[in-house]
C-alpha cells in the first residue's frame, strides 16, 4: 500500500532487529515507513546471526511479522544502499531517513601471520553455517583436529559449540545444508577458546555458558587455577561486578569440578591470553600453531581494569584459528562515518558531522549507532531513544523536506525488488521443504534462488 501523499514518509535502511523496532515505533507516530534491505530476507542477525540450535531467539521475528501487516508498513528486500539506490536518492523522497545496518565486519587481532590459510572471521564463520548468501563460498578446513577460537563473548561460544554438537543435533536445525554436510563430517576434536581478560571479566551471558556443560559428546575444561582471581578482579568483581558475572564465574568453578566423561570432543576455555603471532611454514604457509602471551590483570589510572601481556609466551598447536574480538561498521555510501570507532558518526541517534552538526531528516538506531552491544531486545529501548529524536524534530519542523512524492519509485526502478509477499513466498517454500526433514527449514541461500522462489518460480 503507497502512503497518503501527505503522510509523513520514513525509509529504515536494514531489516535486522533495530530496523524492525524503529519501524513499528515510527508507524506508531503516523509514519509511512519503506523499510528496505539488502537482501531478500529480512531479519538481518536473527536469520543469519542466531545459532541454529537456538530456534527460541529465532522465534522473536513473530513479532516482526506483526509490524509487516500493519497499514504503511513496505518492505523491499534485495535493494542495497550505495549499490541500486543512493543516499541521496533517500533524502529527495523521505522526511526520515534512518540507518539500522548494523556492523557487518570483523576486528582484526593486527599480528604477525594473520593472513595466513586457516585464519578467518568468526563472523564469516557464523554466516556461512547460517546460510547468508554472500558466504555459500567460504571454505574451513574442518579436518583440523585443534581449533582455537579467540574472544570471550557469545559469538565464540557459539562457534566452539556448533564445532563440536553431535550430527544427530545439527540435523533437527536450519544449518544451511552446505554447512550441515561439511560440520557432520569434521574431525575437530578440541575448540580450545581463548580470553584476554580473567574469568571474572567474560562477555558470556549466563545461558549461553551454561549450555556448554549439556553439550552430549563434549567435555568442557577448564583449570582450576585460571579462576583464582587477582585482587583488583576480586575487588572489581565484589564491588562493581553485576550478576551475570557472578554467575559465568560460578559456572566456571562448576565445570572444573567435573569429572571427565570421556566424550570424543572438548572444549577446553582459557583465559588471560592475547595472540601475538600465527605460526607456520615460511611466510605464506598454512597456520600450525598459535603463539600466545600470558597476561595479568592490572588497575589502569582511570581506574579500568587492563590486560597486560607478560613475557610468558606459550604456543598452541592448531590448524584452525577463529577470531570473534568484536565487529565493526563499514562506511556507508556518503554517511558521515567515524573511522576510529566503526560508527556512523551520531549524536543521541541523530547523524552529524564532526562538528555536531545533525544533519537534517537523518538519523540511525542499532549497533551501528552505539556499537555491538546488548541482546536482541536491547535494541527495541535503542530504537525508542532515537525515534523520540525523531519525533521531537517533527514537532520542531526540523525533519527533512523532500523534494519529490514518488511512493513507488523503488518498484519502478528495480523491478526485482522483494516485498513482504515475495518474502512470505520465500520462507513458505524453506518451511516445507523443512517439514519433509523435520527441521524448522531449508535455507535457500543463493541470491538468484532467493529471487525465484520470491515470485515462485524456483
Amino acid at each position: 500500500m503507497s502512503p497518503a501523499a501527505d503522510t509523513l514518509r520514513a525509509a529504515v535502511v536494514g531489516a535486522g532487529p533495530s530496523g524492525f523496532y524503529a519501524a513499528d515505533q515510527l508507524l506508531d507516530a503516523g509514519f509511512g515507513v519503506d523499510l528496505i534491505d539488502a537482501l531478500p530476507t529480512p531479519f538481518g542477525l536473527v536469520r543469519a546471526g542466531v545459532a541454529p540450535d537456538h530456534p527460541k531467539i529465532k522465534s522473536v521475528t513473530r513479532v516482526y511479522d506483526r509490524t509487516a501487516a500493519r497499514p504503511g508498513f513496505r518492505f523491499f528486500g534485495g535493494v542495497e544502499l550505495g549499490g541500486e539506490i543512493t543516499r541521496a536518492e533517500l533524502l529527495a523522497r523521505y522526511h526520515v531517513v534512518l540507518y539500522a545496518v548494523g556492523t557487518a565486519d570483523d576486528r582484526r587481532l593486527g599480528i604477525p601471520g594473520e593472513d595466513r590459510p586457516g585464519v578467518h572471521a568468526a563472523t564469516r564463520f557464523v554466516a556461512w553455517y547460517n546460510g547468508h548468501p554472500s558466504a555459500t563460498g567460504e571454505s574451513f578446513d574442518l579436518t583440523a583436529r585443534r581449533v582455537v577460537v579467540i574472544g570471550n563473548g557469545n559469538v565464540a561460544v557459539d562457534v566452539a559449540r556448533m564445532l563440536v554438537l553431535d550430527p544427530s543435533e545439527l540435523a533437527q536445525t536450519d544449518t544451511a545444508d552446505h554447512a550441515l554436510r561439511a560440520l557432520s563430517g569434521a574431525h575437530v576434536e578440541e575448540v580450545v577458546v581463548l580470553g584476554r581478560r580473567g574469568p571474572a571479566q567474560a562477555a558470556f551471558t549466563n545461558p549461553e555458558l551454561r549450555e556448554l556443560g549439556e553439550l552430549t559428546r563434549a567435555d568442557v575444561h577448564v583449570e582450576p587455577s585460571e579462576l583464582e582471581l587477582d585482587e583488583h578482579s576480586a575487588h572489581w568483581l565484589e564491588h562493581e561486578g553485576d550478576a551475570t558475572a557472578r554467575r559465568n564465574l560460578e559456572l566456571l568453578r562448576d565445570f572444573a569440578r567435573r569429572p571427565v566423561n570421556g566424550h570424543a570432543r572438548r572444549i577446553a576455555l582459557r583465559f588471560l591470553r592475547s595472540p601475538v603471532a600465527v605460526l607456520g611454514e615460511g611466510p605464506d604457509g598454512p597456520v600450525r600453531a598459535l603463539r600466545v602471551a600470558r597476561n595479568r590483570i592490572e588497575l589502569s589510572g582511570d581506574g579500568r581494569l587492563e590486560a597486560v601481556a607478560t613475557d610468558r609466551h606459550e604456543d598452541i598447536e592448531c590448524e584452525l584459528v577463529l577470531r570473534s574480538i568484536g565487529y565493526r561498521g563499514c562506511p556507508v555510501d556518503d554517511v558521515p562515518f567515524d573511522e576510529a570507532r566503526g560508527l556512523i558518526r551520531n549524536a543521541g541517534g541523530r547523524v552529524c558531522d564532526e562538528d555536531g552538526r545533525h544533519h537534517r531528516g537523518e538519523y540511525v538506531v542499532g549497533w551501528i549507532k552505539r556499537g555491538p552491544s546488548g541482546v536482541i531486545g536491547t535494541n527495541k529501548k535503542d530504537a525508542a531513544d532515537t525515534v523520540s529524536r525523531i519525533v521531537e524534530d517533527a514537532s520542531a519542523g526540523l525533519l527533512n523536506e523532500p523534494a519529490r512524492s514518488e511512493p513507488d519509485w523503488i518498484t519502478d526502478r528495480i523491478p526485482t525488488a522483494v516485498a513482504w509477499n515475495g518474502w512470505c513466498a520465500i520462507d513458505a517454500r524453506e518451511r516445507t521443504a523443512g517439514e519433509r526433514q523435520g527441521r524448522p527449514r531449508v535455507k535457500i541461500v543463493r541470491l538468484p534462488d532467493l529471487l525465484a522462489a520470491a515470485v515462485g518460480t524456483a
